[in-house]
């Protein structure tokens, strides 16, 4: 569909403006409870890989130490990580650390339904043919691997599971193999879809929503279901 492209760049504007009219109180006092715990930091700024592979800066609410990306493991944060403030803890599992990407969402850096903008070294865990995949779209606030994967953190937390291989060797293809899916069947009615079992799955996070409504797109493997 022609119009598509058009009509999904309309739909952001109008839902970025919507949403920072909503959400501009929560703002006020997540600002000022952020400055004065943790060690002050309200937004967090990350270099990430965009549309074409262009590098942009991710907006989020800080909810881990300042130079967590250089400590323990990394750009993977697991379970019950100690580089997780404590009010960041309420941020991550509410999703409310997503909302200041409304301001990538208005610059036209991302999209509401989309692949999750990587760093660069996840982004180059994946194989040339889905780094190209991956790159055709422009990132998006939520998308199929965020609903799959929603509970990430559990997955790479298993005793006796090295983080990064786990996510490379498991995660990476599995996670490519869906955002091919999503390209080919991308429509105003796919995002629709995606859009809602974000908000169930926030709700319900142990509900396997997705397979009802893109039952193509089969049973997670074994090694891959969400850790209770």
């Amino acid at each position: 569909m022609k119009a598509y492209p058009f009509l999904k760049r309309g739909a952001d504007v109008v839902v970025a403006l919507l949403l920072l009219t909503l959400f501009l109180p929560l703002f006020i006092p997540l600002t000022l409870a952020l400055r004065c715990t943790g060690e002050g930091e309200v937004f967090y700024r990350q270099e990430r890989i965009g549309y074409r592979q262009r590098r942009f800066r991710i907006w989020k609410f800080a909810t881990m130490l300042r130079d967590s990306p250089n400590m323990g493991s990394g750009c993977l944060t697991l379970r019950n990580d100690p580089r997780v403030t404590p009010l960041g803890r309420y941020l991550r599992r509410s999703k409310l650390n997503e909302l200041p990407q409304i301001m990538n969402l208005l610059t036209g850096e991302m999209t509401l339904v989309g692949p999750r903008p990587q760093t660069w070294t996840d982004f180059s865990a994946y194989s040339p043919e889905f780094q190209d995949i991956i790159s055709r779209v422009k990132p998006g606030i939520t998308g199929i691997g965020s609903i799959i994967f929603r509970d990430e953190e559990a997955l790479l937390s298993v005793p006796g599971r090295d983080p990064r291989q786990f996510y490379n060797e498991h995660i990476v293809p599995y996670k490519g193999m869906v955002e091919a899916w999503y390209q080919q069947r991308m429509s105003v009615s796919t995002d629709l879809k995606i859009l809602f079992m974000t908000v169930w799955v926030v709700l319900r996070p142990k509900s396997d929503i997705y397979y009802w409504f893109f039952p193509d797109l089969g049973r997670l493997p074994e090694e891959l279901k969400q850790a209770d």
